[in-house]
Parts: structure tokens; C-alpha cells; sequence
């Protein structure tokens, strides 16, 4: 009898799962601007039909894009790709923006195009558009190579925009006319990283003029300052999100300064590595602005199947923005069964 105890209280013991406390970062996941370029493609696909054309990633997320292309979508690089039997089914351009010159070579081909470019980005567009008609020369701060900064790049003339990335950058600048300078940024920057280039080239030159609104976007700062309220003391930060999405990983970043022991990117549950991961108390989690919320719930079903595990939301403010379609497609129905692939079948359980 004793040892039948015995038996059974080890069995407990080996059933018994750790606690864990989850920090549930809000705002996280999918931005406006976003959930707007995802949609601009879901109800083209109702409205045309397949195939959807859509020029280079639509957002910077393999789900995203995977679940698009199951619907009809085909991503292509150049508009070259586009089959002349096609010209006449829509090609989207992807939120992130694109140079003057995308627009003109559709035209030029005869294609029907529908533009993504968050609202957001466009203002960056249009902030630089004022500093070079005003005879500023634009200085872009931002990211070499990404899809952002060459749409920002692409609106102006060549030779009017120079790209500074970091304070080393800002330090050995020499421009043409140091006190005829205006500056933008791109949306999806550290706050804080971006903060400290601006100083300097203000120390620099003292009549830079700044844009007529801050550049890095809303989400973009919501998502930051929610990580920085909630890392401190995590064992573990996770930021869902791609590599190469440049705001995911200006989260993981913000988490470690803000205290986490170890902070990951993560695409996907099936990338976590539950080895290096190995007894932690405390999880933090966030998403970047082009990552569904569908990862979100996975990844936390995953800790739930190894912890016991309690969630805690951490929301710093609430986002209510709301960015329309294009005129083409506002009398299109959306359902939210059109975009539970994305958004999830029910409310994540906390």
C-alpha cells in the first residue's frame, strides 16, 4: 500500500507542470497600416478574382504571405513578372511604400494598380517632398535596403536625399550646404536609437529643420513602449515577428535594454528551442506590426502545454486607428471570416 502511494505521488509530481507568468504586451501585432495592405489584398481576391499580383512581400511575414498565396495571390518581384494575359487583374503595392518610378512603369505597362503604401509611410513622402520643394536637402534617416527607405528615397531627385543610419554616420556627414537641411525618418526606427542621430545632427548643424510631424510612426512607439513597461525582470522576451522586419527587431532590441535576461525573434512555436529556453519564471511576449495574432495564440498554447501558465496583460494604450481601403474596393464586404486566417477564430484566452 505504501509504495502504490508512493507510486502515485510521484506521478503527481511528474505531471505537475512549473508555474510561469506570461506578459502579454498591447498593443502588439498587426499596425493600421498593416491590417489595411492585408485587406486591400483579401477583398481585391474578392472583387477580380485570382490571381492577385502583388509587387514584393505585401508585409514582411511568411504566414501572411503563405496565407495570401493560398487564396490566390502570386508575389512577384518586378512588374515584369506580370503575364501580359494578366495586365488587367490588379497588382498591389506593398505597405512599406514604393519610388515614384513603380507607379509610372505600371502605368506605362497598362496595368491596374491598387496601392497599399500605409498612410504613415506616405506622410514620410510627403514631409521629404516638402523639405526638397522648399530647397532643403532631405536627409533620410533610416535603414539601408529597406523596402521603406527606397520608396522614400524614390520620390525624390537623385542627388537631393542622403541616408544616414547611425551617430557615426551623422558625425562624418558633410553636406553641401550644412544650414539648408531637412531630415525625415523612416516609421518603423528605436525611438530611443533614433533620438540620439537626431541630436547629433542638430549639434551639427543648428538650423536643421525637423518634419511638421514626428516620422516614426504611432504603432511603431506604442509597440515600444509597451515592451519597456513590461521586460524588466523577464527571464525570457519573445517578439514575434520576421527577420527581416525591421520594427520586430527594434522590439527585441527594446526589451533587452529594458531589462529582459534574454530576448528572442520568433516566426513561428515550432522555431522555439525549449532546451535553451529551460526553466524560466517569467515570459514576456510582444508582436511586431506585421505579425498575426494566430502566431501569438500559438506560441503561448505552446508554453501552456509545458507550464502552468498564467497571463498577464501588460497594455500600455489602446489603438483605435483605422485606415481605409482604396476607393475601388470600399463597397466590398469584408467579414471577419474573411480574416480570421490572420486574426484568429475567437479572442485569445487569458
Amino acid at each position: 500500500m505504501n509504495i502504490q502511494v508512493t507510486e502515485q505521488a510521484e506521478a503527481r509530481l511528474i505531471d505537475t507542470k512549473p508555474e510561469l507568468t506570461i506578459r502579454l504586451c498591447g498593443p502588439r501585432g498587426f499596425c493600421a497600416g498593416v491590417d489595411r495592405a492585408i485587406q486591400i489584398v483579401v477583398l481585391a481576391l474578392k472583387a477580380y478574382g485570382a490571381p492577385v499580383y502583388v509587387r514584393h512581400e505585401i508585409v514582411h511575414n511568411r504566414y501572411v504571405v503563405e496565407g495570401l498565396e493560398a487564396k490566390g495571390a502570386i508575389f512577384v518581384e518586378e512588374l515584369n513578372e506580370i503575364p501580359v494575359e494578366h495586365r488587367e487583374q490588379p497588382v498591389v503595392f506593398s505597405a512599406h511604400g514604393v519610388p515614384k518610378s513603380v507607379p509610372e512603369d505600371a502605368q506605362s505597362r497598362n496595368l491596374f494598380y491598387l496601392d497599399a503604401t500605409c498612410p504613415l509611410v506616405s506622410k514620410v513622402h510627403k514631409q521629404a517632398m516638402r523639405h526638397q520643394r522648399l530647397g532643403r536637402h532631405v536627409i533620410l534617416i533610416g535603414h539601408a535596403g529597406h523596402p521603406e527607405v527606397i520608396g522614400t528615397m524614390g520620390q525624390l531627385p537623385e542627388g537631393t536625399v542622403s541616408l544616414v543610419e547611425t551617430i557615426a554616420d551623422a558625425d562624418v556627414y558633410v553636406p553641401a550646404d550644412p544650414d539648408n537641411l531637412g531630415y525625415v525618418t523612416q516609421t518603423t526606427l528605436s525611438v530611443d536609437d533614433t533620438a540620439g542621430v537626431i541630436a547629433r545632427l542638430q549639434e551639427r548643424f543648428p538650423n536643421l529643420t525637423a518634419p511638421a510631424a514626428d516620422s516614426i510612426c504611432y504603432a511603431t512607439t506604442n509597440r515600444q513602449e509597451a515592451v519597456k513597461q513590461a521586460a524588466d525582470g523577464c527571464d525570457l522576451f519573445i517578439t514575434v515577428g520576421a527577420p527581416n522586419s525591421s520594427n520586430s527587431k527594434r522590439l527585441v532590441e527594446v526589451a533587452l535594454r529594458a531589462g529582459a535576461k534574454h530576448s528572442i525573434l520568433v516566426q513561428r512555436a515550432s522555431e522555439l528551442n525549449w532546451d535553451e529556453i529551460g526553466d524560466i519564471r517569467t515570459l514576456g511576449i510582444s508582436a511586431g506590426a506585421s505579425a498575426p495574432e494566430v502566431i501569438v495564440s500559438e506560441i503561448i498554447e505552446a508554453f501552456r502545454e509545458r507550464f502552468d501558465a498564467k497571463v498577464e496583460l501588460a497594455i500600455t494604450t489602446e489603438e483605435t486607428e483605422n485606415f481605409l481601403v482604396n476607393r475601388e474596393l470600399r463597397e466590398v464586404p469584408l467579414t471577419q471570416e474573411d480574416m480570421a486566417w490572420v486574426n484568429g477564430e475567437r479572442p485569445l484566452s487569458v
